[in-house]
């Protein structure tokens, strides 16, 4: 079964279930309004099988059907925390930060840890017994759509004489790892919003630091004015509001986004609870079908945030039936690369959508700021046939055998491709390990386009080794079973179409991407190969997978 869709050439098909689509066969669809229900409350098909008669109650009936089977399998996948799961991490944040959490100790780790840095520097005794930090939770654990395998995003938030290059990565890194509670911990100071990655009571937590220019964080904020070195206090300020975020620096100006992000994103969604089930859909369609994962080039969490936000905003009284159908529409179609905006009250800023890039051009609500995005054309393309795959199924919602397992079923990697790109990168023990993996994650858009990036390389070369790099799709998964490798590992696959490995100079790119990573570096490096395998090479771990791995954070 397939569906059709007009051209200014000639139609796009778009098969269902397991069917294979090349991205760069998509051709562009006809510009169409992307909003074309104002307020859909239920949905009606377009061509309704034979003997099938509209009728309004029976179609909103079967709608509330639909949506209760999607929050049936939303459960059935676990994809929502249980009481105990839910209530372990509230334990993690209560820990960290400085307040009381039902049936657990107060306990003041990050309090402890500013007042000793105070002292450190030698601050007044006033000061010290005035100064505070915090901890804000975001990512999915701050919007409430984390999974019982989720990780913890938590920023902390410290007073303008904390700095992060001794006081945060040293002296808390010290006291946490003290902690009975606190594993696995190591330092990402390399990463674009630099954090220390650890695990607590068995939680996956990534930690990243802002400075604001104040004494005290976040109940009771005094402001600390640098010509007059006098003190000024507030109570009950927000401390995201723009007077404290006069003068930080930039990387807390980046760590401080995800929290903003999230803040405005719940207070622009119409209707929480229906905005938590869509995206934690989207959400798992995106893994399942390998287009989740940032530093991959796909879609990151944040992006899908806002895109279901927008969904739920311009669509406040439908279902959650309808709003997964009209998702797939909406960005389906999308004429991208037009920005992609929350309705915030904010004028969004000029954007020449001739521009190469963005190429998926995502705003963050309140701010003249776009989404970090590692998007390129290929991974672009794969997005965009996933939506297109997501439309033409959802298409069917009313008909006798529409399942929503068949949506959310795993990326076909083995009968998509038969070469793939193999990349293992390997360590001395597994605190190492992650540090060497976490940097070459975020440098992976480099090998994507071929080491373009730092290099003078024309324009018209870089549009030509991204054309090249069109062949590779980035499985964002990640296996920890390469057995030829005695130290602990983690090795990716990446597909590649049939036949385009015989123009790709593995070697040298290797040699280019090892000496890439080699710059900046602060860490004992690990090893890194590549190499190009055949599908009846891979592990049986990856012939047998099925989609449901959970590998370490796609950021």
């Amino acid at each position: 079964m397939a569906f059709e869709y007009p051209n200014r050439t000639n139609v796009v098909i778009v098969p269902s279930r397991h069917e294979f689509i090349d991205p760069r066969t998509l051709n562009f669809p006809i510009h169409i309004n992307p909003f074309g229900l104002t307020e859909p409350r239920f949905l009606v098909p377009i061509n309704p099988v034979s003997g099938f008669h509209l009728n309004h109650s029976a179609l909103v009936q079967m709608e509330q059907e639909r949506s209760l089977s999607l929050h049936q399998f939303m459960e059935n996948e676990r994809l929502v925390p249980s009481k105990e799961e839910e209530l372990r991490r509230r334990n993690v944040i209560g820990k960290l930060k400085q307040r009381f959490i039902p049936l657990f100790d107060y306990d003041k780790i990050v309090l402890t840890w500013i007042k000793n840095v105070a002292w450190r520097h030698q601050l007044t005794t006033q000061q010290i017994g005035l100064t505070s930090a915090t901890i804000l939770a975001y990512g999915s654990y701050g919007l409430g759509v984390h999974g019982s395998e989720s990780d913890v995003d938590a920023l902390c938030v410290g007073p303008f004489f904390a700095t992060m290059v001794e006081d945060f990565f040293v002296v808390l890194h010290n006291m946490l790892e003290k902690r009975p509670e606190v594993s696995e911990i190591h330092c990402v100071k390399d990463a674009k919003v630099p954090l220390m990655r650890f695990k607590f009571d068995g939680i996956s937590v990534d930690l990243p630091y802002a400075r604001l220019q104040v004494l005290s964080v976040p109940e009771l904020v005094l402001l600390h004015v640098a010509l007059a070195f006098s003190w000024y206090e507030l109570q009950n300020v927000d401390i995201l509001a723009p007077p404290f975020l006069w003068n930080i620096d930039e990387i807390s100006w980046k760590s401080l986004s995800g929290v903003r992000a999230n803040k405005y994103i719940l207070q622009l969604v119409p209707n929480l609870e229906i905005f938590r089930a869509l995206l934690r859909c989207v959400k798992f369609w995106a893994k399942r079908r390998g287009i989740y994962g940032n530093l991959l080039g796909f879609l990151g969490g944040v992006h899908l945030a806002i895109l279901a936000a927008l969904i739920c905003q311009r669509h406040p009284n439908a279902s959650l039936a309808a709003l997964v159908s009209i998702f797939f529409r909406t960005f389906g179609f999308w004429p991208w690369p037009t920005p992609v905006t929350l309705l915030d009250g904010m004028m969004p800023p000029n954007v020449d959508i001739n521009d190469k890039r963005p190429l998926m051009p995502i705003r963050l609500p309140c701010s003249c700021e776009y989404c970090h995005s590692n998007i390129t054309r290929s991974t672009f393309h794969k997005i965009r046939a996933e939506l297109l795959r997501g439309h033409a199924m959802t298409g069917g919602i009313f008909g006798p055998h529409f399942n929503w397992k068949n949506i959310f079923e795993p990326f076909p990697y083995l009968e998509s491709y038969t070469e793939f790109l193999k990349i293992s990168l390997s360590a001395l023990d597994h605190d190492m390990l992650g540090d060497w993996v976490g940097w070459v994650k975020s440098r992976f858009r480099t090998l994507l386009l071929k080491i373009v990036v730092n290099s003078e390389a024309s324009f018209e070369l870089i549009l030509q080794l991204e054309e090249v790099c069109g062949f590779c799709d980035p499985n964002p998964t990640e296996y920890d079973d390469d057995f030829e490798v005695a130290k602990p590992n983690i090795v990716y696959y990446w597909g590649l179409e049939s036949g385009g490995s015989e123009s790709t100079d593995i070697k040298s790119i290797e040699e280019d991407f090892v000496n890439n990573l080699s710059n900046g570096y602060q860490g004992s490096p690990g090893t890194i190969k590549l190499a190009i395998v055949q599908g009846y090479e891979l592990p049986k771990s990856m012939q047998l997978d099925t989609g449901g791995r959970n590998g370490s954070k796609a950021s």
